[in-house]
């Protein structure tokens, strides 16, 4: 598989923001190179992340900055579930977190929906490292998909919430990447 480069954008279903995705997948891997500008709360924001997956999808690396001076939070993974922080000190409260989920993306829906690679009807329940950004509050969760639909143009995946906002789903059609094309209340894709 020769590498190639895919380009999404995503706008707030109803308020001011943007997202603008960069998204290389090659035979060592995947990088997803994000920028996203937005409103919280009434604060603007604006961030960059970087997430690098091996080729089977698994979050190795990630590097979110707030781009506000206060220096980014980057994040080392062994892609079995443990975690390490820049200084390489272990983050015992993610072990067993494969994905990571950005509360700004819709992009970090992607991760697990690639790498479980599920079938109609199949579900699977996971850890994840969920960064509550802009506040950024970082900590372990528990999420479930399941494969609604399925077939060469994309798919529906239902996710479910099962930690921080317990009992939060919807329904996130997908293209045939696996990038969410509207996150209903939440995110438009733009194109």
């Amino acid at each position: 598989m020769s590498a190639r480069t895919l380009e999404a954008a995503w706008s707030q279903w109803d308020g001011p923001g943007l997202e603008h995705l960069r998204l290389r997948l090659g035979e060592s891997g995947i990088e997803a190179d994000g920028v996203v500008v937005g409103e919280e709360d009434g604060s603007c924001f604006r961030a960059r992340y970087v997430i690098i997956c091996d080729p089977r999808w698994r979050t190795r690396e990630l590097i979110f900055d707030p781009l506000d001076g206060s220096g980014p939070l980057h994040l080392r993974s062994d892609g079995e579930g443990d975690w390490r922080d820049a200084s390489g000190s272990a983050l015992l409260e993610l072990r067993g977190c494969i994905d990571v989920d950005l509360s700004v993306t819709p992009f970090t829906n992607t991760l697990p929906i690639r790498r479980l690679d599920l079938r109609e009807g199949e579900s699977s329940e996971l850890a994840v490292v969920y960064v509550n950004v802009p506040l950024m509050e970082l900590g372990a969760s528990r999420q479930g998909y399941t494969c609604l639909e399925r077939g060469p143009g994309g798919g529906l995946y239902r996710y479910e919430d099962r930690g921080i906002f317990r009992g939060f789903t919807a329904d996130l059609p997908v293209d045939e990447n696996g990038l969410v094309l509207d996150y209903p209340g939440i995110f438009r894709r733009m194109s």
